[in-house]
């Protein structure tokens, strides 16, 4: 048996990779242009976890373990980079440089059996990936070495997409933490190439989007480029209460409707604002910071939602040098409060009907603050029938039910640090009506939940 082969057929058996093993279904862009559904009509909440660095840092056992870990938890899915970020000649933890010479037309074989494995797996457990063709330093100047242009940028993504066409649980992403134009120079064509490429592979059966740097979304260079199935944005690691709501208000006023994700909002235990010199003093960005961006995101229209943690999207450990100040490693932060609370949103919006979620602000009839800390986000259902509000302080918050036609409504006060609803009461319906949040062990933010009394809703988040 010639050795190569003899390596692979090793390889193969060692991660339990199996091309027909194919779980859950395709999503596509459902009819409204605002959310994802799958092959089957059934609407799909985007709760992703960056873990760029998931191919290039973990063992198999470890990469099961996060996997394990995060669909525990309710991700379903997983923002990763084929190549590394910055350090082209690091290998993977099993000795491996994804290209060969550095040269996109030169994968390395044995490097791609791993992320097989992964992708196999992944898909096993019914977690989509969302892959990173390449980290951005490899098209625009940055710590990397530029490997692409337009010739290679089609080769190579067309090779990528070819080989998990097969694969239900693919979701592209361009990009990679880089403007598309940055000092007069426009790397439009190359991006468009790998989507061309991405799109011939696999048929057109392939939803793309472009991960941009910070406070940006896609929309600002490519919402009219047709391959972009829907935009993302990056919100802000500098700064508290960034205001992701703006954003995504915003992609979702273009034409054409497309949906949109915060696919970066601050990370937790990321430091605020460590560029160029980090200030101890600005802290880290903890679960509460983290909760009152996802919820927002959220509730003024985004499809879903991303959560990440400082040292899980770079998986540190003991043989890795620490980036940013993260103040432990990948293991110890799998638990982190935030990582749980994210999964509680996802249970929250799929309690009730996610698709066809309006935003509406009009809700909020007297409490909205002027700060970005105090903004209230709210929307109701595409059938009238129930309402939600985030509230990031624990005050009283005036409602306008006028969009309501029921006779009756039952209240909720949602609990997002635990993940637990308790009843308000039952009232006749009013145009404007007061609602208070708990106070004996309450949290620092709430969610109203109002319902149609007739519609017998269960409690929010079960």
């Amino acid at each position: 048996m010639p050795r190569i082969f003899f390596i692979s057929f090793v390889l193969a058996l060692t991660f339990n990779f199996t091309v027909s093993d194919q779980n859950g279904a395709r999503l596509t862009v459902d009819a409204s242009g605002r959310s994802l559904e799958d092959q089957n009509g059934k609407p799909f909440f985007w709760l992703g976890d960056t873990g760029w660095q998931l191919f290039t840092r973990l063992t198999y056992k470890e990469a099961l373990r996060y996997l394990d870990n995060r669909k525990s938890k309710g991700f379903n899915v997983i923002q990763a980079c084929i190549l590394p970020e910055a350090d082209m000649e690091r290998e993977n933890r099993n000795g491996q440089q994804p290209l060969t010479n550095n040269d996109p037309s030169k994968p390395n074989e044995h490097y791609f059996l791993f992320v097989d494995s992964i992708v196999s797996a992944a898909n096993a457990r019914h977690i989509y990936l969302a892959l990173m063709a390449t980290w951005g330093d490899k098209v625009i100047k940055g710590p990397g070495p530029v490997l692409f242009d337009t010739a290679n940028a089609y080769w190579y993504a067309h090779w990528l997409a070819a080989r998990y066409k097969h694969y239900n649980n693919i979701i592209w992403l361009l990009g990679g933490d880089v403007p598309v134009v940055r000092s007069g120079d426009n790397y439009l064509p190359i991006w468009r190439a790998m989507a061309r490429g991405i799109i011939s592979a696999t048929g057109g059966q392939c939803l793309i989007s472009y991960h941009p740097n910070g406070e940006r979304s896609s929309s600002e260079w490519l919402h009219q480029e047709q391959w972009l199935n829907f935009n993302m944005i990056q919100s802000s690691h500098g700064r508290h209460d960034a205001p992701t709501w703006e954003y995504v208000t915003h992609d979702l006023a273009l034409s054409p409707a497309k949906p949109t994700v915060d696919a970066e909002p601050n990370y937790e235990d990321h430091p605020v604002a460590p560029w160029p010199r980090w200030n101890v003093d600005s802290g880290y960005f903890r679960d509460y910071d983290v909760r009152k961006q996802l919820y927002r995101s959220v509730f003024s229209g985004a499809m879903g939602v991303t959560y990440g943690h400082h040292a899980v999207w770079q998986f540190l450990n003991e043989r890795e040098l620490v980036v940013n100040y993260a103040d432990r490693g990948w293991v110890n932060a799998l638990d982190r409060p935030g990582a749980f609370q994210a999964g509680y949103l996802r249970k929250l919006i799929e309690s009730r009907n996610p698709a066809g979620r309006v935003p509406d602000l009009s809700i909020v009839a007297a409490s909205q603050g002027t700060a970005p800390f105090s903004h209230i986000e709210s929307f109701h259902g595409a059938d009238n029938s129930y309402a939600m509000a985030y509230v990031p302080e624990r005050k009283k918050i005036s409602v306008d039910l006028t969009f309501m036609s029921a006779s009756s409504i039952v209240a909720w006060n949602f609990d997002p640090v635990r993940g637990t609803a308790s009843k308000i009461g039952v009232f006749p319906r009013k145009d404007q009506m007061e609602f208070s949040p708990e106070t004996k062990g309450a949290s620092s933010d709430w969610v109203l939940v109002i319902d149609d009394a007739e519609k017998k809703y269960p409690a929010p988040g079960r």
